[in-house]
């Protein structure tokens, strides 16, 4: 139960807000559904230095 509610995965192109379901696909457009919680916190993250980067590419 705890990854059991999902966000429609190109609800951002696709829909005006966020559309939520339980199921695995969108109920609006038929498209997958995906987990909508994010990855837990880890301060031990060996790839988080590598994510950081990607973002400060992608802002500039």
């Amino acid at each position: 139960m705890k990854a059991a509610i999902r966000v429609c995965d190109a609800w951002e192109s696709t829909h005006d807000r966020p559309i939520y379901t339980l199921s695995t696909t969108c109920p609006d457009c038929g498209g997958p559904a995906v987990n909508s919680a994010p990855a837990p916190y880890n301060p031990e993250d060996p790839y988080g230095e590598y994510r950081r980067a990607l973002k400060r590419r992608d802002a500039d």
